[in-house]
Protein backbone atom coordinates (compact mmCIF):
# COMPACT_ATOMS: atom_id res chain seq x y z
CA UNK A 1 0.00 0.00 0.00
CA UNK A 2 3.10 1.95 0.17
CA UNK A 3 4.10 2.27 -2.83
CA UNK A 4 -0.25 3.50 -4.34
CA UNK A 5 0.30 6.11 -1.07
CA UNK A 6 3.99 7.57 -2.82
CA UNK A 7 1.63 7.72 -6.58
CA UNK A 8 -1.41 9.46 -4.65
CA UNK A 9 1.32 11.85 -3.09
CA UNK A 10 2.69 12.36 -6.53
CA UNK A 11 -0.82 12.73 -8.22
CA UNK A 12 -1.88 15.33 -5.61
CA UNK A 13 1.66 17.55 -6.23
CA UNK A 14 0.44 17.48 -10.19
CA UNK A 15 -2.69 18.52 -9.68
CA UNK A 16 -1.66 21.58 -7.51
CA UNK A 17 0.74 22.48 -10.44
CA UNK A 18 -2.50 22.79 -13.06
CA UNK A 19 -3.71 25.72 -10.57
CA UNK A 20 -0.29 27.50 -11.85
CA UNK A 21 0.23 25.79 -15.23
CA UNK A 22 -3.00 26.38 -16.63
CA UNK A 23 -3.66 30.35 -16.12
CA UNK A 24 0.12 31.05 -17.27
CA UNK A 25 -1.19 29.07 -20.61
CA UNK A 26 -4.80 31.31 -20.93
CA UNK A 27 -2.87 34.23 -19.80
CA UNK A 28 -0.73 34.41 -23.56
CA UNK A 29 2.43 32.10 -22.43
CA UNK A 30 3.31 29.46 -25.41
CA UNK A 31 2.98 25.82 -24.10
CA UNK A 32 6.26 25.13 -26.09
CA UNK A 33 8.04 27.94 -24.20
CA UNK A 34 6.65 26.84 -20.71
CA UNK A 35 7.43 23.44 -21.11
CA UNK A 36 10.97 24.05 -22.39
CA UNK A 37 11.73 26.70 -19.31
CA UNK A 38 10.35 24.13 -16.88
CA UNK A 39 13.11 21.36 -18.65
CA UNK A 40 15.75 23.28 -18.42
CA UNK A 41 15.29 24.51 -15.06
CA UNK A 42 15.11 20.73 -13.66
CA UNK A 43 18.14 19.79 -15.61
CA UNK A 44 20.05 22.54 -14.10
CA UNK A 45 18.75 21.06 -10.47
CA UNK A 46 20.11 18.01 -11.32
CA UNK A 47 23.04 18.68 -13.63
CA UNK A 48 25.49 16.93 -10.80
CA UNK A 49 23.29 13.69 -11.48
CA UNK A 50 23.20 14.19 -15.50
CA UNK A 51 26.80 14.49 -15.29
CA UNK A 52 27.24 11.25 -13.90
CA UNK A 53 24.73 9.46 -15.57
CA UNK A 54 26.08 10.47 -18.45
CA UNK A 55 29.56 8.83 -17.37
CA UNK A 56 27.28 5.55 -16.86
CA UNK A 57 25.73 5.52 -20.26
CA UNK A 58 29.17 4.60 -21.92
CA UNK A 59 29.06 1.05 -19.84
CA UNK A 60 24.93 0.77 -20.37
CA UNK A 61 22.91 -0.89 -22.63
CA UNK A 62 21.54 0.22 -25.71
CA UNK A 63 17.99 -0.29 -24.71
CA UNK A 64 18.51 0.97 -21.21
CA UNK A 65 19.40 4.59 -23.07
CA UNK A 66 16.08 3.77 -25.65
CA UNK A 67 14.40 3.14 -22.43
CA UNK A 68 15.92 6.51 -21.00
CA UNK A 69 14.95 8.75 -24.51
CA UNK A 70 11.25 7.26 -24.15
CA UNK A 71 10.09 8.12 -20.68
CA UNK A 72 12.15 11.49 -21.28
CA UNK A 73 11.71 12.49 -24.94
CA UNK A 74 7.84 10.95 -25.04
CA UNK A 75 6.33 11.08 -21.18
CA UNK A 76 8.24 14.22 -20.07
CA UNK A 77 8.64 16.82 -23.03
CA UNK A 78 6.12 15.58 -25.56
CA UNK A 79 3.24 14.54 -23.64
CA UNK A 80 3.15 17.40 -21.43
CA UNK A 81 3.36 20.00 -24.77
CA UNK A 82 0.61 17.96 -26.85
CA UNK A 83 -1.69 16.97 -23.38
CA UNK A 84 -1.31 21.17 -22.80
CA UNK A 85 -2.29 22.11 -26.40
CA UNK A 86 -4.80 19.85 -26.70
CA UNK A 87 -6.41 21.79 -24.28
CA UNK A 88 -6.91 24.54 -26.66
CA UNK A 89 -8.03 22.67 -29.72
CA UNK A 90 -11.05 20.71 -28.81
CA UNK A 91 -13.08 20.85 -25.64
CA UNK A 92 -11.44 20.19 -22.32
CA UNK A 93 -14.15 17.72 -21.51
CA UNK A 94 -12.89 14.89 -24.22
CA UNK A 95 -9.39 15.78 -23.26
CA UNK A 96 -9.70 14.13 -19.69
CA UNK A 97 -12.00 11.55 -20.98
CA UNK A 98 -9.42 10.09 -23.59
CA UNK A 99 -6.78 9.68 -21.07
CA UNK A 100 -9.01 7.27 -19.57
CA UNK A 101 -7.30 5.01 -21.96
CA UNK A 102 -3.99 5.09 -20.13
CA UNK A 103 -3.77 2.50 -17.89
CA UNK A 104 -5.49 0.18 -21.39
CA UNK A 105 -1.98 1.31 -23.01
CA UNK A 106 0.45 0.86 -19.92
CA UNK A 107 -1.34 -3.00 -19.16
CA UNK A 108 -0.76 -3.81 -23.22
CA UNK A 109 2.74 -3.01 -22.95
CA UNK A 110 3.63 -4.36 -19.65
CA UNK A 111 2.33 -6.88 -20.89
CA UNK A 112 5.41 -7.06 -24.23
CA UNK A 113 8.07 -5.21 -22.98
CA UNK A 114 8.21 -6.61 -18.96
CA UNK A 115 6.04 -9.95 -19.75
CA UNK A 116 3.76 -9.08 -16.66
CA UNK A 117 1.42 -11.67 -16.45
CA UNK A 118 -2.28 -11.09 -15.48
CA UNK A 119 -5.07 -12.80 -13.30
CA UNK A 120 -8.33 -13.27 -14.78
CA UNK A 121 -9.75 -10.88 -11.46
CA UNK A 122 -7.34 -8.11 -12.78
CA UNK A 123 -9.11 -7.44 -15.39
CA UNK A 124 -12.62 -6.74 -13.66
CA UNK A 125 -11.18 -4.72 -11.01
CA UNK A 126 -9.22 -2.83 -13.54
CA UNK A 127 -12.65 -2.25 -15.51
CA UNK A 128 -14.22 -1.15 -11.88
CA UNK A 129 -11.08 1.85 -11.71
CA UNK A 130 -11.99 3.02 -15.28
CA UNK A 131 -15.54 3.06 -14.48
CA UNK A 132 -14.25 5.34 -11.45
CA UNK A 133 -11.94 7.40 -13.65
CA UNK A 134 -14.98 8.10 -15.58
CA UNK A 135 -17.47 9.06 -12.86
CA UNK A 136 -14.74 11.65 -11.81
CA UNK A 137 -15.21 13.39 -15.15
CA UNK A 138 -18.76 12.89 -15.65
CA UNK A 139 -20.14 16.39 -14.77
CA UNK A 140 -17.40 17.66 -17.78
CA UNK A 141 -18.61 15.11 -19.81
CA UNK A 142 -21.87 15.31 -19.86
CA UNK A 143 -21.50 19.32 -20.53
CA UNK A 144 -20.50 18.07 -23.33
CA UNK A 145 -22.96 19.66 -26.84
CA UNK A 146 -23.69 17.93 -29.47
CA UNK A 147 -22.50 21.11 -31.52
CA UNK A 148 -19.30 20.60 -30.53
CA UNK A 149 -18.57 17.21 -32.63
CA UNK A 150 -18.42 19.19 -35.92
CA UNK A 151 -15.59 17.78 -37.51
CA UNK A 152 -12.82 20.19 -38.37
CA UNK A 153 -8.94 20.45 -38.71
CA UNK A 154 -8.42 21.59 -35.44
CA UNK A 155 -10.41 19.43 -33.85
CA UNK A 156 -8.68 16.47 -35.94
CA UNK A 157 -5.31 17.65 -34.27
CA UNK A 158 -6.57 17.82 -31.02
CA UNK A 159 -7.83 14.46 -30.86
CA UNK A 160 -4.48 13.00 -32.99
CA UNK A 161 -2.61 15.25 -29.88
CA UNK A 162 -4.44 14.06 -26.90
CA UNK A 163 -4.14 10.55 -27.80
CA UNK A 164 -0.17 10.79 -28.19
CA UNK A 165 -0.66 11.96 -24.84
CA UNK A 166 -1.98 8.42 -23.85
CA UNK A 167 -0.02 6.54 -25.50
CA UNK A 168 3.37 8.35 -24.39
CA UNK A 169 2.26 8.20 -20.54
CA UNK A 170 1.29 4.37 -20.42
CA UNK A 171 4.92 4.03 -22.56
CA UNK A 172 6.97 6.29 -19.92
CA UNK A 173 5.34 4.37 -16.83
CA UNK A 174 6.43 1.07 -18.81
CA UNK A 175 9.92 1.70 -19.68
CA UNK A 176 10.46 3.54 -15.95
CA UNK A 177 9.57 0.62 -14.25
CA UNK A 178 11.87 -1.41 -16.80
CA UNK A 179 14.85 0.60 -15.37
CA UNK A 180 14.35 0.50 -11.98
CA UNK A 181 16.80 -2.31 -11.26
CA UNK A 182 19.95 -0.81 -13.05
CA UNK A 183 19.05 2.89 -11.88
CA UNK A 184 18.29 4.69 -8.43
CA UNK A 185 15.24 7.04 -8.49
CA UNK A 186 17.01 10.22 -8.96
CA UNK A 187 19.06 9.01 -11.95
CA UNK A 188 16.06 7.99 -13.42
CA UNK A 189 14.46 11.64 -13.08
CA UNK A 190 17.20 13.37 -14.17
CA UNK A 191 17.55 11.13 -17.23
CA UNK A 192 13.83 12.35 -18.03
CA UNK A 193 14.91 15.59 -17.82
CA UNK A 194 17.80 15.57 -19.33
CA UNK A 195 16.04 13.55 -22.84
CA UNK A 196 12.87 16.00 -22.04
CA UNK A 197 15.03 18.54 -23.04
CA UNK A 198 16.80 17.28 -25.67
CA UNK A 199 13.68 16.52 -27.53
CA UNK A 200 12.50 19.85 -26.71
CA UNK A 201 15.16 22.02 -28.05
CA UNK A 202 14.50 21.62 -31.79
CA UNK A 203 10.67 22.74 -31.05
CA UNK A 204 11.78 25.58 -29.22
CA UNK A 205 14.75 26.83 -31.73
CA UNK A 206 12.27 26.15 -34.85
CA UNK A 207 10.53 29.76 -34.49
CA UNK A 208 11.42 33.06 -33.38
CA UNK A 209 11.22 33.37 -29.42
CA UNK A 210 12.22 35.15 -26.46
CA UNK A 211 12.41 34.44 -22.97
CA UNK A 212 10.02 36.26 -20.39
CA UNK A 213 11.81 38.51 -18.08
CA UNK A 214 8.44 38.74 -16.11
CA UNK A 215 9.58 38.15 -12.32
CA UNK A 216 5.96 36.59 -11.57
CA UNK A 217 6.47 34.25 -14.70
CA UNK A 218 9.28 32.90 -13.46
CA UNK A 219 8.58 32.37 -9.78
CA UNK A 220 5.71 30.73 -11.10
CA UNK A 221 7.73 28.29 -13.05
CA UNK A 222 10.38 27.52 -9.99
CA UNK A 223 7.13 26.57 -7.90
CA UNK A 224 5.71 24.20 -10.98
CA UNK A 225 9.80 22.66 -11.08
CA UNK A 226 9.35 21.63 -7.49
CA UNK A 227 6.24 20.62 -7.33
CA UNK A 228 5.46 18.59 -9.72
CA UNK A 229 9.05 18.10 -11.48
CA UNK A 230 11.35 17.19 -8.47
CA UNK A 231 8.54 16.46 -5.43
CA UNK A 232 6.19 14.95 -7.61
CA UNK A 233 8.57 13.17 -9.59
CA UNK A 234 9.94 11.54 -6.70
CA UNK A 235 7.57 10.39 -4.99
CA UNK A 236 5.74 8.79 -8.66
CA UNK A 237 8.94 6.53 -9.25
CA UNK A 238 9.16 6.03 -5.43
CA UNK A 239 5.86 4.59 -5.80
CA UNK A 240 6.55 2.35 -9.22
CA UNK A 241 9.28 0.66 -7.69
CA UNK A 242 7.10 -0.80 -5.05
CA UNK A 243 4.11 -1.32 -7.84
CA UNK A 244 3.50 -3.00 -11.14
CA UNK A 245 3.76 -0.93 -14.10
CA UNK A 246 -0.40 -1.71 -14.32
CA UNK A 247 -0.65 -0.96 -11.06
CA UNK A 248 1.11 2.28 -10.84
CA UNK A 249 -1.05 2.79 -14.03
CA UNK A 250 -4.08 2.97 -12.39
CA UNK A 251 -2.82 4.59 -9.33
CA UNK A 252 -2.14 7.65 -11.53
CA UNK A 253 -6.23 7.91 -12.16
CA UNK A 254 -5.88 9.49 -8.93
CA UNK A 255 -5.18 12.61 -10.60
CA UNK A 256 -7.65 13.85 -12.01
CA UNK A 257 -9.90 13.34 -8.48
CA UNK A 258 -6.79 15.51 -7.09
CA UNK A 259 -7.53 17.98 -9.17
CA UNK A 260 -11.37 18.19 -8.55
CA UNK A 261 -10.67 17.95 -5.04
CA UNK A 262 -8.33 20.79 -5.03
CA UNK A 263 -10.98 23.27 -7.34
CA UNK A 264 -13.11 22.51 -4.88
CA UNK A 265 -11.06 23.74 -2.06
CA UNK A 266 -9.79 26.54 -3.59
CA UNK A 267 -11.62 27.95 -6.62
CA UNK A 268 -15.08 27.08 -4.99
CA UNK A 269 -16.23 24.30 -7.49
CA UNK A 270 -17.90 21.33 -5.47
CA UNK A 271 -17.77 17.58 -5.94
CA UNK A 272 -20.68 16.09 -7.21
CA UNK A 273 -21.99 12.69 -5.82
CA UNK A 274 -20.55 11.21 -9.65
CA UNK A 275 -16.90 12.40 -8.38
CA UNK A 276 -17.64 10.77 -5.16
CA UNK A 277 -18.53 7.70 -6.13
CA UNK A 278 -16.28 7.42 -8.86
CA UNK A 279 -13.50 8.14 -6.34
CA UNK A 280 -14.29 5.52 -4.47
CA UNK A 281 -14.62 3.00 -7.10
CA UNK A 282 -10.78 3.67 -8.17
CA UNK A 283 -9.96 3.83 -4.54
CA UNK A 284 -11.31 0.56 -3.92
CA UNK A 285 -10.56 -1.07 -7.36
CA UNK A 286 -6.75 -0.59 -7.12
CA UNK A 287 -6.21 -1.53 -3.15
CA UNK A 288 -7.82 -5.08 -3.87
CA UNK A 289 -5.26 -5.46 -6.68
CA UNK A 290 -2.80 -4.84 -4.62
CA UNK A 291 -4.13 -6.92 -1.63
CA UNK A 292 -4.71 -9.70 -3.75
CA UNK A 293 -1.56 -9.60 -6.24
CA UNK A 294 -3.36 -9.57 -9.10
Amino acid sequence: MLGVLFVIIACTLWALDTLIRYPLLYGGFSPDLLVFTEHALLCLVFSPVITSLLKKFWQAKVKEIFYFAMIGGLGSALATLTFTKAFVLINPSLVILLQKFQPLVAIVFARIVLGEQFKRQYFVWAILCLVGAFLISFQDISGIKTSDFSLNKSMLLGYGLTLFSVVSWGLATVFGKALENNYSVKEIMAGRFFFGLIFLIPIVVSRPFALPINFDYWAKISIMVGLSGIAGMYFYYRGLRLLSARLCTLAELFFPFCAVALNWIFLGKSLDAFQIAGGLLLLTGSTIIKIKHY
